[in-house]
């Protein structure tokens, strides 16, 4: 298929990306992707812990993600809830010389309060996010996430690293996290352990990569990469399929990365 027969009509367009979906969504994906970090665990509160974590550094070169995604889990004495909930100040030191990219020990300390704070006052990660459903979407939950996240001691620097769709963004890594927690684990990929949110209010992942192959596709027209972008997109995913529209994140990652010929 040529790069100038790419826009096809829906119902085309719809059965080459179910296509993709299916063949993307594999476990053989997770070999290489940061996904592999929280299935080494098997309890709810250290998959969507570490999970969290994973997706907050998840930008960059992907082996790098990796390697300091297995740093994390051992920096939490490979037990990220009870670290969480149970750790001493002493044990917070350990966490000051991680660093990836601009995320760095005293943004991990920050977020092991954060993640305490959530937990021990806001009944956890997937309560915050189940109450703040609204017009059967999250972006408006990830914002008020992240103004409970914050209600902890923090450095103005580290609010950067959750960002915020009601202030234009995309927010691409923590609608990466959310779709692991909440899309069933059929193909054995995504967690499917938030039972009480649907995966047709999951928003795209949305980063250059996903943006390029949706651009190519017909599926988003919008130049940035950014909240008004994402809900184009979604709207777009929802009409092909509306019960669960984030399987497409499969089909878009897996044109960039492996189809090159045809992105």
């Amino acid at each position: 298929m040529a790069k100038s027969s790419l826009r096809l009509k829906k119902s085309e367009l719809k059965e080459f990306l179910d296509e993709k979906a299916a063949l993307y969504e594999s476990p053989k994906f997770i070999g290489t992707d940061p996904i592999q970090i929280p299935h080494q665990f098997s309890r709810k509160e250290d998959i969507e812990i570490i999970g969290f974590l994973v997706a907050t550094i998840a930008w960059g070169n992907r082996k790098s993600i990796i390697k300091n995604g297995n740093s994390l889990v051992e920096l939490l004495d490979n037990s990220p809830f009870d670290f969480v909930l149970n750790h001493t100040e002493q044990d917070l030191e350990r966490l000051q010389h991680f660093v990836h990219r601009t995320f760095n020990g005293n943004d991990l300390i920050t977020f092991i309060k954060g993640l305490r704070h959530v937990y021990t006052n806001h009944y956890g990660l997937e309560a915050i996010f189940s109450s703040y459903v609204m017009n059967n979407e999250l972006q408006t939950a990830i914002h008020h996430f992240k103004k409970h996240f914050f209600e902890v001691e923090h450095e103005p620097r580290t609010l950067k690293h959750v960002s915020d769709p009601l202030k234009k963004s995309a927010a691409k890594r923590i609608n990466m996290f959310l779709r692991w927690m909440v899309r069933p684990n059929t193909a054995g990929v995504d967690f499917g352990i938030w039972s009480s949110l649907s995966p047709a209010f999951l928003s795209c992942p949305l980063d250059v990569h996903s943006g390029r192959v949706a651009r190519q596709l017909g599926l988003l027209k919008r130049k940035q990469n950014d909240a008004i972008a994402l809900a184009e997109l979604d709207k777009q995913l929802r009409r092909l399929d509306p019960i669960d529209p984030v399987k497409y994140d499969f089909a878009l990652f897996g044109l960039s990365a492996f189809e090159k010929d045809l992105f």
